[in-house]
């Protein structure tokens, strides 16, 4: 068979080369963003190693991505920073994205940084405050939408009390910290590495304490940056990685990087770093799923989240493993 070509045809082929050569590079385009913005925070204390060490302006310097920092001080705060589109990776608790996510925010979770108990009910040294129930008409420092509240919400519950049976008081995790010890609340819903300083150095007391109700610590990706740029975000989690690892085998320079970072005495890192963050499982899976649809059932029946919610479907909407599995099997394949 003989395929002639006219010049009609070579014409029509050289406009739809020409097209296509418009889409590839509108796609290269949007595939290469001219900047990232990733968070760092006192409760992800790899993301202040990986910040000082600056192997993800390194990554992307090639690629003419710039890359910014911004400090959240809370997964409230890390949220409304994603949901605003001026971080695309975010680092909060499990149970907030979750929450997050049910209010619409764009979000997926991606990596696990962290396995904490970075959350309890703190008291003063001298309070009378002995258990959850003693809460009632107490004034409670908390910081909305972040795993110590939800924390709360659910001891509150186990002790057939809510949160109207309280005062809260709404600030920042610091300051909460901070009121706590100057008397101006009784009670407050504490965050390492603050609620460890407030504990050695004032006498405060973990008067009540769970670690199954503390949800995991998950960096999240905005979901529409995610699809356009599914390598970057591999190439992040490649270097999420490398520090996890280092934070591992050098826990002496992690906590430095924490003291520096909060202004924290080492003792207090130790205390948050070494009793309570565990580094060893960043594989987002069936773990956290399952953990995720428990704290999310409790939610639901305290009416956090909506009656009519679907948690196996909104955990399932949520968590995005696909990302990190492909990190793992490349950098299997190097070894």
């Amino acid at each position: 068979m003989t395929i002639k070509i006219t010049r009609r045809t070579f014409k029509l082929g050289s406009i739809a080369a020409a097209a296509l050569a418009v889409t590839v590079g509108a796609g290269a385009a949007q595939a290469a963003p001219e900047r990232i913005g990733l968070d760092y925070a006192y409760y992800n204390p790899v993301s202040l190693l990986l910040k000082d060490k600056g192997w993800v302006e390194e990554e992307f310097k090639k690629d003419g991505i710039d890359v910014r920092w911004v400090l959240s001080l809370g997964s409230n705060k890390a949220l409304e920073f994603l949901n605003g589109g001026s971080i695309q990776f975010g680092s909060t608790a499990g149970g907030a994205a979750l929450v997050g996510k049910a209010n619409g925010n764009p979000i997926k979770a991606i990596y696990i940084y962290s396995r904490p108990e970075w959350t309890a009910l703190v008291t003063g040294k001298d309070s009378g405050i002995k258990s959850v129930a003693d809460l009632k008409g107490k004034r409670v420092a908390v910081t909305r939408g972040t795993d110590p509240h939800l924390f709360l919400l659910q001891a509150l519950n186990q002790a057939g009390l809510t949160e109207k049976d309280i005062k809260p008081v709404l600030l920042q995790h610091p300051d909460g910290g901070r009121a706590l010890v100057s008397g101006q609340v009784d009670a407050w819903a504490g965050l390492d590495p603050h609620m460890a300083k407030h504990e050695l150095q004032e006498g405060a007391r973990l008067f009540h304490r769970d670690p199954a109700l503390n949800t995991y610590g998950v960096l999240n990706v905005r979901e529409d940056f995610a699809t356009e740029n599914p390598e970057i975000v591999e190439r992040l989690l490649a270097i999420y990685e490398r520090a996890r690892k280092y934070s591992l085998e050098n826990p002496d320079e992690l906590r430095g990087y924490l003291v520096k970072a909060a202004k924290v005495e080492d003792e207090i890192a130790r205390k948050q770093l070494g009793e309570r963050t565990d580094l060893t499982n960043p594989v987002i899976g069936e773990e956290h799923r399952k953990a995720l649809t428990a704290a999310g059932t409790v939610l639901r029946e305290i009416g956090v989240l909506k009656a009519d919610t679907d948690v196996p479907a909104l955990v399932a909407d949520l968590i995005d493993d696909q990302y990190i599995q492909r990190v793992n099997r490349q950098q299997a394949a190097q070894r």
